[in-house]
Formats: structure tokens, sequence, C-alpha cells
């Protein structure tokens, strides 16, 4: 197949499921749509999408930014890593499993910050003490550059 043949079928696929779409969307209710684009600013493997951190600034004000999910190798990837462990995981606010033993959101949300998913406290303490270090490095690394 040639390229313009590619191009002119994508084109035409594309304009079949959008106007499908358009079809289907006005006939969703107007609750269950609400639903399903709340559904989207969640990650299911933990954490909000781009869309979510979006709308909850444009809803407070504040300036989310995505979890740091490779090593925290600068001063403020270790300063904002270290920080959301410690909060998060020192004292737990709640269950990391739920009846069915799969992680809760808490638990996810360690996932969506390139950690492992913990599943008991002493897991959970772990990261919790690896936040410690982390901000323990922050500040070694903030006097070094101030001196």
């Amino acid at each position: 197949m040639t390229a313009k043949k590619k191009t002119a079928a994508r084109k035409r696929v594309t304009a079949k499921t959008t106007t499908a779409s358009r079809s289907s969307a006005k006939a969703v209710p107007r609750a269950a749509s609400k639903r399903a684009r709340k559904s989207v600013l969640k990650d299911p493997a933990g954490g909000l999408t781009a869309a979510g951190r979006r709308a909850f600034n444009a809803r407070d004000g504040s300036n989310l930014k995505p979890g740091v999910r490779g090593p925290a190798d600068t001063p403020e990837k270790m300063r904002r890593k270290g920080s959301f462990l410690r909060r998060h995981f020192t004292t737990l606010r709640g269950p990391l499993l739920d009846e069915d033993g799969k992680p809760t959101r808490l638990a996810l949300s360690a996932h969506a910050w390139g950690e492992p998913v913990p599943k008991t406290a002493a897991a959970a303490k772990k990261l919790a003490d690896k936040g410690a270090r982390l901000l323990e490095r922050y500040q070694r690394a903030k006097k070094k550059t101030a001196a």
C-alpha cells in the first residue's frame, strides 16, 4: 500500500471513530460521563494522570508535579521524593491492602514514584527510612552549595 493510500485509510478510520464517539457521548447520561472523567484523572497504577494533576491545579491553584520515578540524583529530586516518602509512609493513614489482598491507592502511590509497592508495615517503614536518608542527603548537598 502506498503512503497516500495509508494516509487516506487512516483518515477514514479516524473520521468513523470520532463520529461514533460523538454520537455515543450524547447517549451517555450526565452522571455516567462525569464518573468516567473522574476515573481518567486517577492512574490505576497509582497516583494521578497528567489530566488529574491539571484538574487539581486548576481547582486548588496548586502546582502539582509528577512523581520522581528515577533515581533522586539532584537536590530537588531528593527533597521531593524524600518528603513524599516520609509524609506518606512514616505514619500510615490507612491500610496498604484491601480485604481482597489488593494494594490500596496509598500503597500504589509508591509505584507512581518509582518505588516498590509496600504490602506490610515493615515495607512501608523501609520506604519512610529511605525518605529520611534522601532528605539528609538533600541537606548535605544544600550546605555544600551554600559554602
